[in-house]
């Protein structure tokens, strides 16, 4: 059996070391356009920050190594330019010659990945706009940045005083994943950062409040965050190398140099080109076992449509992780085994000045506007580990489930510490099926230095199972206007924020002025985070009184008014 594999990477390169494992006799050809077969695109960001100092530990795996450990015939700067399902042929081109030959296969893996996208903005090709995607690509920035600070240095060494040096500015455009590791990394090279999004909040998978909770922890650092207002134009200014970003309401930002990270679009010209069925996304179009409509051809990774395991819509996820469980499962297949992809849950984490923010699942905007109301969600602020032990710090969680049997739907979660584990377990739980009652139930590891007695994990499952259960009736921020809402927390408390016409009586008053609580309508009880609301409405609800805890509590308050 004769496999090529177009693309490496994490997709392509792990579909041939895996079917080298499944088949030794299988004859593998793997081609990749780009100078190196398989590097790790994710650390690009922090190779320019030089937390990665050396650009060969980006390097995961060589040319040489494919060859020597797993027989594979492995061809860098050959691209792969056209496909002819019927003779089941594909024509390869030199990248550096332009010759192109014809290769013949008996399964063929489509592992091309994304594409940059680079709308055609005026002024867009001007030296010192970059785009992140490649090692060369972080090559380039680098060596931009160390030009530019040897030339500040210069002028300081020429004029023979030391001066204040000013900082560089960089504008980021767009505020996803790259583009936020990019404007964190060049805020620790000493650039001044503005990150520039079209749309209302950085982030998009997240929800609104979360996605405001990251601009305001960025902004907090000293990055400049614009949102709703994309780029309209380039300019070189008359002096040197400084460019002019101009956005579409008029605004100006100076930048020594911009970052284009707008996202990416699957590559599947080959594809269409075979006649391959491309989805609504613009995706190829593949099933559970990674077969696009071709039954001889496979595609897996960033062009490639996948299931979402929660709500079942196709949907386009550009991550390493679900591309290399993808590539393991089309080789499976083709060494003839049975192998199957569950969907994916989009799980992501980002690291941003020692924080994290990290999210699993279905989104609350998501279902919305999947018309989906069987669903409740649930704030809440547990500590990373034992309170009492030095260094905790609080998770600010949300937690989204179903209201009809509790079924776990999805998570996000910000944090300076144990953001990741809890975000991971969540994750697992949505794709074992779990509901808020398992989690209540789930036995964690446990030391003071890394959790507590009651997980964050059981925390979240046993307030959510408290509401499902009827013993915690909930209200939200945005749907209690013009109700009682009824204070427990201390007067010192309120001097810090309080709730415009909220009534305050603290809970350990509460029991003696219970007359002063109406018996006729719905009390809204607030507290810091919900805790202590939690109790007092158990004592109201067992009084007669119709009491719903203010999911979160002022905590919650604060995130949900960023919107």
């Amino acid at each position: 059996m004769k496999v090529i594999i177009v693309g490496g990477v994490a997709g392509g390169a792990s579909c041939a070391a895996r079917l080298r494992r499944l088949d030794e006799d299988a004859e593998i050809v793997m081609v990749e356009k780009g100078p190196y077969v398989s590097f790790a695109n994710c650390g690009l960001p922090y190779h320019v920050g030089d937390v990665i100092e050396r650009e060969s530990d980006l390097l995961v795996a060589s040319e040489r190594l494919f060859r020597e450990h797993f027989r594979v015939d492995c061809r860098t700067g050959c691209e792969a330019v056209r496909v002819d399902p019927v003779a089941k042929t594909v024509d390869l081109r030199d990248v550096g010659t332009g010759d192109v030959t014809t290769e013949s296969y008996d399964k063929l893996v489509l592992a091309p990945g994304a594409r940059s996208i680079r709308p055609p903005i005026p002024g867009i090709d001007l030296r010192g706009i970059f785009q992140v995607r490649t090692v060369p690509d972080a090559r380039e920035i680098r060596e931009w940045i160390e030009r530019g600070t040897s030339f500040l240095a210069g002028m300081e060494k020429y004029s023979g005083f030391q001066t204040v040096r000013p900082k560089m500015h960089a504008v980021v455009v767009g505020g996803g994943f790259i583009g936020l590791e990019m404007a964190e990394n060049l805020v620790a090279r000493g650039f001044d950062v503005t990150v520039l999004e079209l749309a209302d909040q950085v982030l998009t998978p997240l929800d609104l409040e979360y996605g405001n909770l990251v601009r305001n922890f960025l902004e907090l650092h000293g990055v400049h965050v614009v949102v709703g207002d994309g780029v309209a134009r380039f300019e070189r200014n008359d002096e040197g190398e400084a460019l002019t970003v101009t956005t579409q309401s008029g605004r100006t930002f100076p930048a020594d140099l911009a970052i284009l990270s707008l996202g990416v679009r699957p590559e599947t010209e080959l594809a269409q080109q075979a006649g391959l069925e491309i989805g609504e996304r613009g995706g190829i179009r593949v099933d559970e076992h990674m077969r696009t409509s071709d039954p001889d051809i496979f595609a897996v990774g960033d062009a490639v449509e996948v299931r979402d395991f929660v709500t079942g819509e196709w949907s386009l996820i550009a991550l390493a992780g679900p591309a290399n469980r993808q590539a393991r499962i089309a080789a499976d297949v083709i060494a003839g085994r049975d192998s199957a992809f569950r969907g994916t849950q989009g799980t992501s984490i980002v690291g941003l000045f020692g924080d994290a923010i990290a999210w699993t699942g279905a989104s609350e905007k998501t279902l919305q506007r999947l018309g989906d109301t069987d669903y409740e969600k649930i704030y809440l602020y547990p500590n990373s580990h034992a309170g009492y032990y030095p260094g905790a710090r609080p998770i600010a969680m949300k937690l989204i489930f179903r209201k009809s049997d509790g079924r776990v739907l999805g998570a996000q979660a910000a944090g300076e510490d144990g953001v990741d584990k809890r975000i991971s377990h969540i994750a697992l739980a949505i794709q074992l099926g779990a509901t808020v009652f398992d989690l209540e139930q789930a036995e964690l590891c446990y030391s003071p230095p890394y959790g507590s007695a009651k997980d964050p994990i059981n925390f979240a499952g046993m307030v959510a199972a408290d509401v499902l259960r009827g013993d915690l009736p909930l209200s939200h921020w945005e749907s209690i206007d013009g109700g009682f809402v009824l204070d427990v927390r201390e007067m010192p408390e309120l001097a810090v924020e309080s709730v415009p016409g909220a009534v305050n009586i603290p809970l350990g008053q509460l029991r003696d002025r219970l007359h002063e609580v109406p018996r006729d309508r719905a009390v809204h009880v607030v507290c810091r985070s919900g805790q202590r609301a939690y109790t007092a409405a158990r004592l109201l609800r067992q009084r007669g009184i119709d009491a719903h805890v203010v999911s979160g509590g002022m905590l919650s308050r604060a995130i949900v008014s960023m919107k």
